[in-house]
């Protein structure tokens, strides 16, 4: 088992590599690809490579089993480049940005829809009691009273 940080480095190299030789790929069906993550087991034998594909499903589809076509040469290069003894073997995942990112966006809108109502109702509303309810209550005691205390205390003792 490697350390973390060394998996790290070698998921990031592995990243880099694969989004270096997709470019190389002569395959007509592979369409705006994005390497956009990877991810190497701690014994460095698989890896999980992410990728975005600009387009709709069709195209994702073909993306996809391009992919899955050159996946051998970029195995071979891959573990050529890591210098490894044993080359990863690469599975690849869809990586739906795009998806999350319109969920994100209609959540944010959603949450500003929220607020602008709550404004709208707050507006001209005043506090039920005081506008700071942790005031004290209690008069602020001058310097006179507290030598008066301390001479008390003298007296006594």
């Amino acid at each position: 088992m490697s350390d973390p940080a060394k998996t790290r480095r070698h998921a990031e190299r592995v990243r880099e590599l694969v989004a270096s030789l997709v470019r190389e790929i002569k395959d007509p069906r592979l369409g705006m690809v994005t390497i956009t993550d990877a991810r190497i087991t701690g014994d460095l034998r698989e890896a999980t490579v992410f990728y975005t594909v600009l387009g709709d499903a069709t195209e994702q589809a073909s993306t996809a089993a391009a992919l899955e076509s050159a996946k051998g040469m970029l195995r071979s290069r891959v573990g050529h480049a890591l210098g490894l003894r044993h080359s990863p073997s690469l599975a690849f995942s869809l990586d739906n940005v795009q998806e999350n990112v319109k969920e994100i966006d209609d959540l944010l809108a959603a949450a500003r829809l929220r607020d602008q109502e709550v404004q709208r109702l707050a507006a001209g509303k005043k506090y039920a009691g005081d506008a700071d309810p942790y005031r004290s209550e209690e008069p602020e005691e001058d310097d006179a009273g507290e030598a008066e205390r301390v001479g008390a205390r003298e007296d006594v003792g």
